[in-house]
């Protein structure tokens, strides 16, 4: 799943997974993302920090809270890069912390880094 504010951001994001093979679910903001979580299931979710309504921290946080969805890993994405802000998302829960803007490269190495061994162990 992506979470993003920013089309350009999502669309990018939704290319680059679906070009390796990934199923992506897309969502604007965080009310979205929550809506759309239960129904999908996500094994990787991104989530922009800066979104109107509910930010980034918020939403990974009430994810994290929820028993179904706190082992799901949540990639939080930013074009800032400060301590401050790599910290602050370790404090709601974040697994990673990807600066934007992302590579190729950089989406699909978090991706294998924490999608596809779940994937590899259910496959065997």
């Amino acid at each position: 799943m992506v979470i993003d504010d920013s089309n350009t951001i999502r669309r990018s994001a939704e290319i680059f997974l679906v070009q390796a093979g990934c199923q992506v679910v897309l969502a604007e903001d965080g009310f979205d993302a929550l809506a759309k979580i239960a129904d999908h299931q996500p094994n990787v979710i991104f989530c922009d920090i800066m979104m109107p309504r509910l930010d980034g921290y918020q939403t990974c946080s009430l994810i994290k809270k929820n028993p179904r969805f706190k082992a799901t890993p949540v990639i939080m994405l930013s074009s800032k890069d400060g301590l401050f802000d790599r910290a602050r998302g370790r404090m709601v829960g974040s697994d990673q912390y990807l600066t934007k803007p992302f590579t190729k490269d950089s989406l699909l190495q978090t991706v294998a880094t924490f999608a596809l061994p779940a994937e590899t162990e259910t496959n065997t």
